[in-house]
């Protein structure tokens, strides 16, 4: 099953014996200030979780899988994600 964020929200308020609706500015406060820090392109280091990093992509050629015309898409940025070695060891220990 998927976390959303309503269940993240649920987690809080019962581990940390917060209200409903304080949990849920804690968690949104949290979301924004990592939203706010990959817009002005800087990292995000979380020790024991992981990087999310904001990387440029160049203008290149594709195809619309559709219709197999070729197109051009443009210069973007996108977030991407690297897994602390912590969290690694953890993931694989349960399989």
């Amino acid at each position: 099953m998927t976390l959303t964020k309503e269940r993240l929200v649920e987690s809080v308020n019962i581990r940390c014996g917060h209200t409903k609706v304080r949990s849920k500015k804690l968690v949104e406060t949290l979301f924004e200030i990592i939203k706010r820090n990959l817009e002005s392109g800087e990292s995000v280091l979380i020790s024991r979780f992981g990087k999310f990093s904001v990387k440029d992509k160049s203008e290149r050629r594709g195809r619309n899988p559709s219709t197999g015309n070729d197109l051009v898409l443009g210069a973007r940025r996108v977030v991407t994600f690297k897994c602390a070695p912590f969290l690694k060891d953890k993931i694989n220990k349960n399989t």
